[in-house]
């Protein structure tokens, strides 16, 4: 296997430099004209300004604003950071030691940087707060679901771990409160084809040969509303929305199904009453059985009557 290339350029806030290749068949003069084509939402100013300051590098050191382009060469450099906002509540540490952390991660943050979410994402925040530069998640939740993670402490157990998820050998549990509908036959098997679009915020069920399973069961219900056990045996986007929104009965709080509403990132009222409770499986490393469970609840099936959807977590 092909040892990936140390980069020339420290974490900063927990995050690895960008790197680009520079590829073979360029015909720019310098590498500052290629960036600034490569970049087009970044202005040729800050890009300037990157490279007066020593801030874009190859493996020899800072580039000169007039370094010349070196085709197959590669360069370093750390992003501008979007503005965000606080997500305003903490992360559970369910169970720690050398190899694996498991976290109970809350509604509104999410699991990796992408677009808009950098530093407040579960994964940059564990690790500057926990000092683990080498953490790595094995999974993922959407930002709006609560519950358990497992990342990865020790780079050299990486694949045991994520490979569990991959070929579905780890048994997950979530928790929903959706409306209760008397008529509705439980428990079942719901399969379906799941699609998910670029660029389109929310995944689709579509005609064709199932990919995505979930089995559905009620534990109990009161007041019109349904608390609701969910085993998917696959992990499409947005899966378990979707499958319990084809049910007639969607998940409270849910901002896509079954219609797309406009709602502010920094709007943390009325959370996805979707909860990932539990996380079971045979340790790849031990071989011995793990089962980790969630110490959240889900505001709505106490809030009752009259969910008020506050943001307490």
């Amino acid at each position: 296997m092909r040892r990936r290339q140390q980069p020339p350029l420290p974490k900063r806030h927990g995050l690895d430099p960008a790197r680009l290749r520079l590829p073979e068949d360029g015909h720019w003069a310098t590498v500052r004209d290629h960036l600034v084509e490569r970049l087009p939402r970044v202005d040729p100013a800050r890009i300037d300004e990157m490279l007066r300051a020593g801030e874009i590098v190859d493996l020899d050191g800072p580039l000169a604003p007039d370094a010349p382009y070196v085709a197959g060469g590669a360069v370093w450099f750390h992003r501008d950071l979007p503005v965000e906002q606080e997500v305003p509540f903490e992360i559970g540490i369910v169970h720690r030691d050398e190899d694996i952390l498991v976290i109970d991660k809350p509604h509104f943050l999410a699991t990796i940087p992408r677009g808009q979410h950098i530093l407040q994402t579960a994964l940059v925040r564990l690790r500057r707060e926990l000092d683990l530069p080498d953490l790595i998640p094995a999974h993922r939740l959407d930002r709006v679901t609560a519950g358990l993670i497992l990342f990865v402490v020790n780079p050299a157990v990486r694949g045991a771990y994520q490979t569990m998820f991959g070929h579905r050998t780890v048994r997950k549990e979530y928790e929903a409160i959706a409306p209760y509908d008397p008529t509705l036959e439980l428990p079942r098997v719901v399969r379906s084809r799941i699609i998910k679009e670029k660029h389109v915020l929310a995944a689709q069920e579509v005609p064709g040969v199932p990919n995505a399973e979930t089995h559905v069961e009620l534990v109990e219900h009161r007041d019109g509303l349904g608390r609701y056990r969910l085993r998917p045996h696959t992990g499409r986007t947005h899966q378990l929305r979707l499958h319990m929104n084809s049910l007639g009965v969607p998940i409270l709080g849910d901002d896509f199904f079954p219609v797309v509403t406009d709602k502010s990132v920094d709007d943390y009222t009325r959370p996805l009453q979707l909860l990932a409770a539990t996380l079971e499986f045979t340790d790849p490393i031990s071989r011995v059985p793990r089962r980790f469970e969630s110490r959240r609840t889900l505001q709505a099936w106490h809030d009752l009557p009259g969910w008020s959807g506050s943001a307490v977590e």
